[in-house]
C-alpha cells in the first residue's frame, strides 16, 4: 500500500474577525470566519471547505460505483449544520444525490442504484474520517428523465 501526501499552507492575522488566505494543489482563496457565526465572512471558511470535502469525495465515490450503469445525469446538493452551543461542533451532513436515469428503466435496476447511493457514503473516506463524530446522511432522488 502507497502513501500519499497532500500539503496545505495558510497564513491569518487578525484574531477571529481576521482573514486568511490557504494555498494547497489547484485551490488557492481567502479565508475566514463565516457571516453567519459573526464573522467577516471574507472567501471560504472551515466549515464550507470540510462540506466541500465530504460532498465531493461522496459525489466522485457514487460516480465510481455507478460507473457500470446507464446513468443520465447525477447533481449533489449536499448540506451542512454547525451548532454553536455550547460549543462549535459540526452535527451531520446531509447528501442529497439526484439521480437521471432512462424512462424505462426497471425496478431492479432502479434498486441497484439506490444501493450504490447509500453505499458510496459507507466508502467515501472523508465520511469514514468523520464516522463516529459527524452524523453522514443519504437521501438519494432517483427520478426518470423525459425522451
Amino acid at each position: 500500500m502507497s502513501e500519499h501526501r497532500f500539503e496545505l499552507k495558510a497564513e491569518w492575522s487578525g484574531g477571529l474577525d481576521g482573514t486568511g488566505h490557504i494555498r494547497t494543489g489547484n485551490l488557492v482563496t481567502a479565508i475566514s470566519v463565516p457571516s453567519q457565526l459573526d464573522g467577516p465572512g471574507v472567501g471560504t471558511n472551515p466549515e464550507e471547505l470540510l462540506l466541500g470535502a465530504a460532498a465531493t469525495c461522496y459525489l466522485i465515490t457514487l460516480s465510481m460505483l455507478l460507473k457500470r450503469l446507464d446513468i443520465e445525469s447525477i447533481e449533489l446538493n449536499s448540506e451542512i449544520y454547525v451548532h454553536s452551543s455550547p460549543a462549535m461542533k459540526v452535527d451531520k451532513i446531509i447528501h442529497r444525490p439526484r439521480i437521471g436515469i432512462p424512462i424505462h428503466t426497471s425496478q431492479e435496476f432502479t434498486d441497484k442504484i439506490s444501493k450504490a447511493a447509500y453505499r458510496a457514503e459507507q466508502a467515501c473516506m472523508i465520511s469514514k474520517a468523520l464516522k463516529g463524530n459527524v452524523e453522514v446522511i443519504v437521501e438519494p432522488e432517483i427520478h426518470q428523465l423525459m425522451e
